[in-house]
């Protein structure tokens, strides 16, 4: 773990938050990098670690809306050793040094082949707060990105890693939030696009309507959230899942970073059939882009039949918006995938719920909620 400075100036330690935005796919998370700081807005990742933004001078970026991070700007950037304990503790992330010996350097990929590597740096990180004092954390590890590709959108610079590996945000963040975080993403057609995320104290889900399931941590792979589900029924039918296969008794990990929810092509096939069996209404028709299998026009007669996943301890119903997700203005399909890697809770699955990670206590929290509302 990267020990949190215990001098950093912090308002309120216990009570830092940020806004999280919907866009396409993805959740976009507000922080700021640097003295002065720096407004950054970055891809909310509970499947990765690392902390990245791209960064001036860029050898080869993709192209982004806002302004490039500019280190020299910066009168706290400072890089990073390869004999240092911050670059001994991203070797899960393909640290490295560079040609000369002098600095760390990182080069991660993702699940779907984008990828970043750059110089690793220690530089404040600004968060939000309820009480509107600015949260400084000084010298939290990041990723200055010179190379990065793929699949990013131009609203975002980068990926805000909160995953359990040393290098997250929330494991920088230590025991300053007490191991608890919380967020509730908006669906992505809502007339109001944000919501917060919440650290520490006001990241505690309570209340009428509140599930809770174990989370499940995997000494191999420590940056996932694994998560044990049970089953998924639709309608009366109750399909028995059994997903990734890993030491203890997790099968699928939830990601905030992943917009679809990924599950073997044999579970995929029951469920896809099941919910095709039991919808009324509306017309079935073919994704234009030829990517889902099952899609329908959602005039006023389309009725979806009842959908809950049980995981262990909490069978969370799943609303409309969590089962099938908007292509195009005409055109909706169901937003699972076959994939028969890692079993993946997706994002769309997510929506208008709050969610509460508590890993001291290892359980992750569900409540129904209306997320324009957070």
């Amino acid at each position: 773990m990267l020990h949190v400075n215990s001098s950093r100036s912090i308002s309120d330690p216990s009570d830092p938050d940020a806004q999280l935005t919907a866009n396409n796919g993805e959740y976009l998370v507000n922080i700021s990098l640097g003295t002065p700081p720096f407004p950054i807005v970055a891809i909310a990742d509970t499947g990765s670690d690392i902390i990245w933004t791209q960064c001036k001078p860029c050898t080869d970026c993709y192209k982004q809306d806002a302004p490039l991070f500019d280190p020299k700007s910066s009168s706290s950037y400072r890089t990073v050793s390869c004999s240092s304990n911050a670059c001994n503790s991203l070797q899960s992330e393909g640290s490295s040094c560079s040609s000369d010996g002098s600095v760390c350097e990182y080069q991660v990929s993702y699940g779907d082949q984008s990828h970043t590597q750059g110089d690793v740096a220690a530089e404040t990180l600004t968060l939000e707060s309820k009480t509107g004092n600015p949260v400084a954390l000084p010298k939290t590890v990041i990723g200055c990105g010179h190379d990065n590709a793929g699949t990013f959108s131009p609203k975002g610079s980068g990926i805000v890693g909160l995953g359990g590996g040393p290098a997250s945000l929330v494991s920088q963040l230590g025991s300053s939030i007490g191991g608890k975080f919380s967020y509730c993403m908006v669906p992505y057609a809502a007339a109001k696009p944000t919501s917060t995320m919440n650290f520490g104290t006001n990241a505690v889900v309570s209340g009428n309507g509140v599930l809770s399931t174990p989370l499940i941590s995997d000494p191999s792979q420590p940056t996932f959230y694994f998560l044990q589900l049970e089953a998924v029924s639709v309608g009366s039918k109750k399909i028995a899942f059994q997903g990734s296969s890993i030491g203890g008794s997790g099968n699928i990990i939830i990601d905030s970073g992943t917009t679809l929810t990924l599950v073997p092509t044999d579970f995929f096939s029951q469920l896809s059939d099941a919910v095709e069996t039991q919808v009324t209404g509306g017309t079935k028709t073919s994704d234009p882009e030829g990517f889902f299998s099952l899609c329908y026009v959602p005039d006023s007669s389309l009725k979806l039949p009842p959908v809950t996943a049980h995981f262990k301890g909490a069978d969370v119903v799943l609303t409309s918006d969590n089962i099938f997700i908007q292509v195009n203005d005409k055109v909706v399909c169901l937003a699972f995938y076959a994939n028969d890697q890692l079993s993946i809770y997706g994002n769309v699955a997510q929506q208008n719920f709050l969610i509460g990670y508590d890993l001291p206590k290892q359980t992750l929290s569900f409540k129904p909620t209306d997320c324009t509302n957070t």
